[in-house]
């Protein structure tokens, strides 16, 4: 199935860039691009992509605004924030405006090209070095208060069991090994986690362990 995609930046020549890139994948296709945040918008209201390539500083409505709109609109598409802006604001306010994925433009366009793919097929990704910032913000935040915590209440003690490991990075079969269930089982519960706490994807559940205080890593 060909993977469509919108692509967001303000500058000409990144957008020139990233659809060469795409034209040359056959399972991928670039049906709009946008120079600003609110084209962006109303591009993916009209086409329905699978993923937008979002920039996050561009002219009036930027990136994560734009971001946040997409995904409370629609859970079909998926945003991908790419930027030149490697700084913790743009990743908090990018991943909870609801991105599936927070990239730097400095790395390899083959590396962007199959992140597009991870996500459209209903993953989660974040360049490396920013999970590791994520956890040390985490750890020096002061302990959930109970509203955050109250998220939880409506999940059995074995989806928390899941949820816990979800936040220390481990995969679906990772979890399963260390839980000793099978692999498709640790997919339900991470198809029942996704629903009951009305998380996008793993990155979301990622986030919410931590907020919540269920993960609590060392400095």
């Amino acid at each position: 199935m060909t993977v469509r995609v919108v692509l967001a930046d303000d500058q000409p020549l990144v957008r020139s860039a990233l659809a060469m890139l795409i034209t040359d994948a056959a399972d991928v296709e670039v049906v709009g691009e946008a120079a600003d945040g609110a084209e962006a918008v109303r591009l993916t209201a009209d086409l329905a992509p699978d993923v937008v390539v979002m920039d996050i500083r561009m002219p009036g409505t930027d990136g994560i605004e734009a971001t946040r709109r997409i995904t409370a609109r629609t859970t079909a598409t998926r945003v991908v924030v790419l930027t030149t802006f490697d700084d913790d604001e743009y990743v908090y306010g990018a991943l909870h405006a609801g991105a599936s994925g927070f990239l730097l433009k400095s790395m390899a366009l083959d590396d962007i090209l199959a992140a597009v793919r991870t996500v459209a097929a209903g993953d989660a990704l974040i360049a490396p070095g920013v999970t590791r910032r994520l956890i040390t913000e985490f750890v020096n935040r002061p302990p959930a208060p109970p509203a955050r915590r109250a998220r939880l209440t409506g999940i059995t003690d074995r989806e928390r069991e899941v949820l816990t490991l979800v936040g220390t990075g481990l995969s679906n079969t990772e979890i399963a090994q260390a839980l000793s269930i099978s692999t498709a089982t640790a997919k339900t519960y991470m198809t029942r986690l996704l629903a009951k706490l009305d998380a996008r994807d793993r990155v979301q559940l990622v986030i919410l362990a931590y907020e919540t205080g269920l993960v609590t890593p060392s400095p």
